[in-house]
């Protein structure tokens, strides 16, 4: 009795697995659609606003409000790190070496917080797309397995008999696809915005590190 309900509990845990899956999926697709509108409306408003200044200091006087997003948190850590080397006499190892140097590496390490934060969740995606083809194809070989069986035990092999438990089985293998689809789909779509997001991130630094030392040049001169 146990061996002939194994398959069937087996064959019920994959589809209740590929349920689960496609729950993360979608839930992935909006979070992840909802977090590059909200990043990328932030890194208008924030461009407008920064590159509108008349100057650095006028820049990083702008109220709280507007250092939202990426490309804000960016300009954060680079403002935070010119007043900060300016105010230091005595320079400690964190500001040993060229200036230019030192401040392109703060500046690349919080823009490589932000490609973290926006590639999170990503890997999943990939990976469900990539397994649920086969978690289905499981369930159906299981399925077959259990129908093969029950129609050993009834002697019948009519194609009533057949047909009926063997369709069932497939489900589960057009189950796994449909669910793998849109994640392949949102993962590609998904990597892509990624892609533009990261040239906009580096645009912006190489902008900033171009107006923060022909900031210092005038001053200097």
């Amino acid at each position: 009795m146990l061996l002939h309900s194994t398959p069937a509990a087996v064959v019920d845990g994959t589809l209740y697995t590929l349920l689960a899956f496609s729950v993360v999926t979608w839930t992935l697709i909006f979070f992840k659609s909802w977090q590059f509108w909200r990043n990328s409306t932030w890194n208008n408003q924030f461009n407008e606003s920064f590159w509108n200044a008349d100057s650095l200091s006028d820049a990083g006087a702008l109220p709280e409000s507007a250092f939202k997003g990426p490309q804000a948190r960016i300009a954060r850590q680079g403002l935070s790190w010119l007043a900060e080397s300016r105010q230091t006499t005595a320079k400690s190892l964190k500001f040993r070496g060229t200036a230019s140097d030192l401040l392109e590496h703060a500046l690349l390490v919080q823009m490589q917080k932000e490609e973290r934060t926006l590639e999170s969740g990503l890997t999943v995606l990939a990976s469900i797309g990539s397994t649920a083809p086969f978690v289905g194809l499981f369930g159906t070989v299981l399925g077959i397995m259990q129908a093969m069986q029950d129609i050993t035990a009834s002697g019948s092999t009519s194609l009533d008999v057949v047909a009926g438990p063997i369709g069932d089985a497939l489900v589960a293998t057009a189950i796994g696809i449909a669910v793998a689809v849109p994640a392949v789909l949102a993962y590609n779509f998904f990597l892509r915005r990624m892609k533009l997001h990261r040239a906009g991130l580096e645009n912006f630094v190489v902008s900033f590190m171009h107006v923060a030392f022909d900031t210092d040049t005038q001053k200097k001169g």
